[in-house]
C-alpha cells in the first residue's frame, strides 16, 4: 500500500473504532446514567434501544447513500453530525434528552459506516489488498468494542458524561484527518429518474418496526409484539413490491441472486445474535450473581478483544491458505463451543473456569467476522459497494436486537425469583440461545464451503480459479453456488 492508501485506511479504521467504542462505553455507564437521571428500567432500556433503532432502521438507506451521494460526502458530513449529538448526549438534563441525542447518534452512524466501508471496498483492489485492508478493519472494530469495556469503566468512574465527551474527541481528530487523506470524489452521476423515496421509507419503516418489535419483545404484551411485527412485515412487503416495479430501486433485487452474499448476511446476523446475546448474560451472571464491580467485568472480559490482534497478524495467512468459506465455518463452530462450555455455569466459578469460553469466542470473531465481510462484498459492482456494506450492517444490528431480546426473554421466564439457584437456573436456560444462533449460522455457511468446493479448484488465495467458476459474490450465478 501507498502512503496515502496506509493514511486512508487508518481514518476509517479510526471511524469503526470509534463505533464501536462508543457503544461498549455507554453499556458498562447504564446504571450511573439512571442513578444520575432518575430513569426507570423501562425508560432506562431505551437509552440504548433509540441507538439500535436509528442505526438498524436507516443502515441501508446509508449504504444507498453512499452509492448515490459520493462516499466521502456522506462520511465526512455523517461523522460531524455524530460528534455533535455525542456531545449533545453528554449535556442531557432529562432522560428524552439523552434518548434523542442516542437516536441521532444511531441515524449517523448508519450512513457513516457503510460509507466507509465502501472507500475500502473501493479504494483497494478485490484480492489480497482488499482482503488484508479488510481483516485490519475489522479488527480495529472489534478492539474498539473492547477497549470500549475497560475505558467506560475508568470514565465512568469520574463521571457517566465522560462516556459521551470522550468520543466527541476522537471524532474531531478522525474528522480532521478525513479531510486531510481521504480523497475527493466527484459525486456519482445520475444516470435519470428521481431517488427512491418510497423504497426508502418503507424499508427504513419495516426495519425500525421488526426491531422495535423485537426490543420490546420481553417488557410488552404479545398482542403489541405480534402488531408491531405485523406491521414490520406489512412495509416488508411494500418495499419488496416497490422495488420490482421501480426504475431505479434503492436496492436492485437481483444483487440477491448471489449465494454467497445472502449466506454472509444470515451467518453475521445469526452470529451477532449469539455473540451479543452471550455477552449480555455474561454481564448480568458476574454482576447480578457473582457482585462484581463494572471495572472487574470490564477486564474480566477483555481477552474477548484478542480478536483486534488475530484479525490483522494471522487471519489473512489463514485467509490464503483455506478460503473464507472455511474460515467462517471454523469461526462459527469455534463460536458453538464456547457457548456449550458455558452451558454448566456454576455459582462460584473461578475466573479459570470461565477463560475458555471468552478465548475461544475471542477466536471465533476473529475467524468469522473478516470474512464475512470480504464475503458480503466480494464481485460487487463498484457502485452497489455500499450497498452491499449496508445489508451486512443491517444483518449485525438486527441480530444483535434479535439475540439480547431473545436471550432476555428466555432468561425472565426461566428465573423464578430473586435467589441465587433461580438466577442460575435463568442463565443456564438463555445459554441455549447463544448456542442454537451460533450453530444454525454454521450449518448455512456449511453449504458455502460445499459451494466453493463441488466442481471447481480453489487458488491458494481461497479464490475459485478463473477458467473454472465466477467470483462468490458476482450476481449471475450457476445453479451449484
Amino acid at each position: 500500500m501507498s502512503g496515502r492508501e496506509w493514511g486512508v485506511l487508518l481514518v476509517l479504521c479510526g471511524a469503526i473504532f470509534l463505533e464501536g467504542i462508543d457503544v461498549a462505553m455507554l453499556n458498562v455507564a447504564l446504571p450511573s446514567i439512571r442513578a444520575d437521571l432518575g430513569l426507570s428500567t423501562g425508560s432506562l432500556q431505551w437509552v440504548m434501544s433509540a441507538y439500535v433503532l436509528g442505526y438498524g432502521g436507516f443502515m441501508l438507506l446509508g449504504g444507498r447513500a453512499a452509492d448515490l451521494f459520493g462516499r466521502r460526502q456522506m462520511f465526512v458530513f455523517w461523522l460531524t453530525v455524530f460528534l455533535l449529538f455525542s456531545g449533545l448526549g453528554g449535556l442531557a438534563s432529562e432522560g428524552w434528552m439523552l434518548i434523542v441525542a442516542r437516536f441521532v447518534t444511531g441515524v449517523a452512524a448508519a450512513f457513516m459506516t457503510p460509507a466507509g466501508l465502501s472507500i475500502i471496498t473501493t479504494t483497494f483492489a478485490e484480492g489480497p489488498q482488499r482482503n488484508k485492508a479488510l481483516l485490519v478493519y475489522s479488527g480495529t472494530g472489534a478492539g474498539g468494542f473492547s477497549t470500549g469495556l475497560v475505558v467506560g469503566g475508568l470514565l465512568t468512574s469520574a463521571g457517566w458524561r465522560w462516556v459521551f465527551f470522550a468520543p466527541v474527541v476522537l471524532s474531531a481528530l478522525i474528522l480532521l484527518a478525513a479531510l486531510a487523506f481521504v480523497p475527493k470524489a466527484p459525486r456519482p452521476e445520475r444516470t435519470g429518474g428521481s431517488v427512491d423515496l418510497a423504497g426508502g421509507l418503507t424499508v427504513t419503516a419495516s426495519i425500525v418496526l421488526i426491531v422495535l418489535g423485537v426490543e420490546r419483545a420481553s417488557h410488552t404484551s404479545l398482542a403489541q409484539t405480534l402488531l408491531t411485527l405485523g406491521a414490520g412485515l406489512a412495509a416488508l412487503l411494500a418495499f419488496l413490491a416497490i422495488e420490482a416495479h421501480s426504475a431505479n430501486p434503492l436496492v436492485r433485487l437481483g444483487i440477491f441472486r448471489s449465494g454467497a452474499l445472502v449466506r454472509a448476511n444470515l451467518a453475521g446476523l445469526l452470529f451477532a445474535a449469539g455473540f451479543f446475546g452471550f455477552q449480555f448474560l455474561v454481564v448480568l451472571y458476574l454482576q447480578e450473581l457473582r457482585g462484581w464491580s463494572t471495572l472487574e467485568t470490564s477486564f474480566a472480559m477483555i481477552v474477548i478483544g484478542i480478536d483486534a490482534i488475530l484479525s490483522p497478524l494471522l487471519v489473512p495467512a489463514l485467509v490464503a491458505r483455506f478460503g473464507n468459506a472455511r474460515l467462517i465455518l471454523g469461526g462459527l463452530l469455534t463460536a458453538s463451543l464456547a457457548y456449550a462450555l458455558f452451558l454448566p455455569v456454576g455459582a462460584d466459578w473461578a475466573y479459570l473456569t470461565m477463560l475458555p469460553s471468552l478465548l475461544l469466542l475471542g477466536i471465533a470473531f476473529a475467524l468469522a467476522y473478516g470474512p464475512l465481510t470480504i464475503v458480503a462484498t466480494e464481485g460487487v459492482k463498484e457502485e452497489e459497494q455500499g450497498l452491499a456494506g449496508g445489508l451486512l450492517y443491517t444483518s449485525f444490528q438486527f441480530g444483535a436486537a434479535l439475540g439480547l431480546s431473545a436471550t432476555t426473554a428466555v432468561n425472565v421466564a426461566a428465573t423464578a425469583s430473586d435467589a441465587p439457584s433461580a438466577l442460575l437456573d435463568g442463565y443456564r436456560s438463555a445459554l441455549w440461545v447463544p448456542l442454537a444462533a451460533a450453530l444454525l449460522a454454521a450449518l448455512i455457511s456449511a453449504f458455502g464451503v460445499r459451494a466453493r468446493t463441488r466442481g471447481r479448484t480453489v487458488t491458494a488465495s481461497g479464490e475459485p480459479a478463473a477458467d473454472t467458476a465466477p467470483r462468490s459474490g458476482q450476481t449471475e450465478l450457476p445453479a451449484s453456488h
